[in-house]
């Protein structure tokens, strides 16, 4: 539920704190006092487009601040993306001068699409032009799916459309470019053999490369060992035996001065070193051989890989890798180019969307029947006694939206025969159909807060007692909040907010104040009589409250 919602710099409004509560709340207000500009606000700070034309003039900034309950499955949300999971929910929109805008969730940076997401699930808003979208199929379409609850078996069925005609796009390519893709296949085998033939395995060109420079220097290799280990040990005045001398006539010195003792740990560590060196070196030399044999075999890989990476316009040490990326993709290319295979996905793929479009058709009959009937009965009390709704739907091309076509019918009158809401309805007709269908359709709505601006506009009289009364029976379920022009319908809401305009040094500001219930009776009364109030409409309007 909207607990609040703050407004700032935005349009004419300079400063508005509005706390909310449940029910159905009401705001009235004069032509161009700023009433619609709140829903605008919200709308906003849910997700909608920005633009520096938003800013009132002057100002720096505009900055909307939505407060909502969080549900459970809201603050799992906001646990999933690291931010704050509290029970209040602080959605914030906030438009520079250039236009650019900025996002918050619960004080965390967001994007539009964040906001947006949230925004969905906490507020259904049915706009003062909602029936002019009416006449179009799609909006007819997207109301009975609304009703039903279709959303899991449209998206069922847009993922199946989407699947098969994937694979029937892949199959018109097969029989099209079968010759193409045969000559792109023979190539890419070609190169495929070659590197089976050659069989370099992973990291074997490195291994190469070290190995053949091993065997390129190994008399040079063996040379500089065997002199090393002369010079370490078997000449007489090798390292090893003159660390030894040494080592021990400081040892012999320590009984008569143990500051030695440092020395000769020094000398004896160098001694057990160098003692080390040389049995690695004669383990090595002991390894090491000359092998020309080895080096031709080693030159003659080496120069097979070069050749072919040459030839194939890639790094020899890219070979290994390029293999088992030509082998997937002639794995993928025998695949598309396998017709019969291909045929045999795309009839499965049609199967599965056939059955899921089937499924959407059986449900949207049975939502078109019950539409149906409650519309017709909410017609009776809006003034079309005898009138009639209708939901017909025709078979169609497969789409992404299903197999049929959805259109609404009226008759609006007893005996006559339904016809194209397009057709037939009178621009009060549209609008009281089109309220009707809002409601019943917000009636099995999951959002917690429905908005309707000014959709009562084009009924009056004991037609909008009856939207007022519709309204406040919607609030027992929702929260409701209504931006209107009517008394009766305001006269039936449980808050009242009165949307006032001001003019000062040439500038015009929006004010927003709850009413208490003498106030509310002078609104309403205004709304009754206009610009003069007599005691006559102060007494209707106080009547029409102590009838709520």
């Amino acid at each position: 539920m909207l607990r609040a919602l703050n407004v700032r710099d935005f349009v004419i409004v300079e400063e508005a704190e509005i706390p909310l509560g449940p029910g159905f709340t009401v705001f009235s207000g004069e032509t161009g006092a700023g009433k619609s500009i709140l829903i605008d606000a919200l709308a906003l700070a849910l997700g909608g487009r920005a633009d520096a034309g938003v800013l009132r003039e002057g100002a720096a900034r505009a900055d909307i601040s939505a407060v909502f309950d969080a549900s459970p499955e809201q603050q799992a949300w906001l646990a999933e993306r690291d931010i704050d999971a509290s029970e209040a929910l602080v959605l914030r929109r906030v438009v520079d001068a250039q236009g650019r805008s900025r996002g918050y969730i619960n004080g965390v940076p967001a994007t539009v699409a964040q906001l947006r997401e949230l925004g969905d699930q906490l507020v259904d808003i049915h706009g003062q032009h909602a029936h002019q979208s009416l006449l179009r199929a799609d909006a007819q379409r997207d109301l009975l799916d609304a009703h039903g609850g279709h959303g899991p078996l449209r998206q069922a069925v847009a993922q199946h459309w989407k699947a098969w005609r994937q694979v029937a796009r892949q199959l018109e390519t097969a029989e099209q470019d079968a010759s193409a893709l045969a000559a792109e296949r023979e190539r890419l085998q070609w190169q495929a053999d070659e590197l089976e033939r050659l069989a370099l395995k992973p990291g074997e060109w490195d291994t190469l490369q070290t190995e053949h420079d091993r065997l390129a220097h190994a008399q040079s290799l063996l040379d500089g060992a065997q002199q090393t280990l002369a010079a370490l040990d078997d000449d007489e005045d090798a390292l090893l035996q003159r660390l030894q001398t040494a080592a021990q006539r400081i040892g012999g010195l320590l009984k008569h001065d143990p500051a030695l003792k440092s020395v000769y740990d020094d000398l004896d560590s160098a001694r057990i070193a160098v003692g080390e060196a040389v049995s690695d070196l004669q383990g090595y030399l002991g390894r090491v051989d000359i092998d020309p044999a080895r080096l031709a075999e080693v030159e003659t890989r080496l120069g097979a890989v070069f050749d072919l990476a040459r030839k194939l316009r890639a790094e020899p040490a890219d070979l290994a890798a390029l293999h088992e990326n030509l082998q997937a993709r002639l794995a993928d290319m025998e695949a598309a180019s396998d017709v019969d295979a291909l045929r045999k996905q795309a009839e499965l793929a049609q199967t599965a969307y056939d059955q899921a479009a089937a499924d959407l058709g059986k449900a949207r009959r049975k939502a078109a029947k019950d539409l149906g009937k409650q519309v017709s009965d909410a017609m009776q009390q809006l003034a079309m006694q005898g009138g009639r709704f209708d939901v017909s739907l025709s078979p169609a091309a497969a789409s992404a939206a299903g197999a049929e076509t959805v259109e609404f019918n009226v008759a609006g009158h007893a005996g006559t025969t339904p016809r194209p809401l397009a057709k037939v309805a009178s621009g009060g007709e549209l609008a009281r159909i089109s309220l009707a269908l809002s409601v019943i359709a917000s009636s099995a709505a999951r959002v917690p807060t429905l908005i309707f601006d000014e959709v009562d506009s084009g009924v009056g009289g004991a037609v909008a007692e009856v939207v007022g009364r519709l309204l406040r029976e919607l609030g027992a379920r929702h929260q409701v909040l209504c931006v209107t022009h009517l008394p009766q319908v305001a006269a039936c809401g449980t808050a009242h907010y009165q949307v006032s305009k001001t003019e000062k040094a040439g500038t015009t500001r929006s004010r927003i104040a709850p009413l208490d219930d003498a106030a509310r009776a002078e609104e309403i009364a205004r709304m009754l009589g206009g610009i003069k109030i007599t005691d006559t409409t102060r007494k209707h309007a106080r009547e029409m409250l102590a009838q709520r």
